[in-house]
């Protein structure tokens, strides 16, 4: 998409435009998430499938009863 082609009020708007600065997280879920992944995938690397449910079972989170 080539800028000249547009109107003068949208090139006016992609001018005044500002790029979004981001912020930095007290809290990345995203790294969170793989590092529980990681290590439950070296807890389980040489299970076989019986074990494997054991563990899970084992590992089961309880709900919480309000």
């Amino acid at each position: 998409m080539d800028i000249f082609n547009l109107t003068f009020v949208h090139q006016k708007k992609l001018y005044i435009m500002k790029p979004k600065s981001k912020t930095e997280k007290s809290f990345d879920t995203v790294k969170v998430f793989r590092e529980i992944k990681e290590k439950i995938a070296k807890e389980t690397e040489n299970m076989t499938f019986a074990q494997f449910k054991e563990y899970l079972n084992k590992h089961k989170m309880k709900p919480i009863q309000k």
